[in-house]
């Protein structure tokens, strides 16, 4: 994602802090799916942060995990930092429910090509996480 839009192909936007901005992703493969992007200078690894840049990137990525709690009520959150594709910093933070399909292991992303999320869950999903974030 180039600038910081508002509205990318994979997200909505619905945190702009300091140094990061986190997306929920429209694909329909577990609800509250966020991606939480670094906005600071390029790095592709959390280690290449300053201790000062690192804690901020902390913070944000756990008030959004804490947004995430609130709203979405999951049983748990899975904080993955990848990069595989995409060599920039970012998070994915994937809520963990009750009816999971795999609970104990890692989340499974069995579809390459998912289905967009319900518009209207997306969008009341996105202003629930914004006034969380408030």
């Amino acid at each position: 994602m180039e600038g910081r839009p508002e509205i990318s192909e994979s997200g909505i936007r619905f945190f702009a802090g300091d140094v990061c901005d986190a997306y929920l992703v429209r694909a329909d493969i577990q609800r509250g799916l966020s991606m939480v992007v670094w906005r600071g200078r390029h790095v592709a690894e959390p280690t290449e942060l300053s201790e000062s840049e690192a804690a901020a990137y902390g913070r944000e990525v756990l008030a959004v995990g804490r947004a995430l709690l609130t709203v979405l009520h999951p049983v748990k959150l899975n904080y993955d930092v990848l990069g595989n594709t995409v060599p920039h910093l970012h998070t994915h933070i994937v809520p963990r429910y009750a009816d999971d399909p795999r609970p104990g292991w890692p989340f499974p992303f069995p579809d390459p090509d998912p289905d967009p999320m319900p518009q209207e869950r997306l969008m009341a999903d996105v202003s629930a996480l914004r006034a969380a974030l408030r």
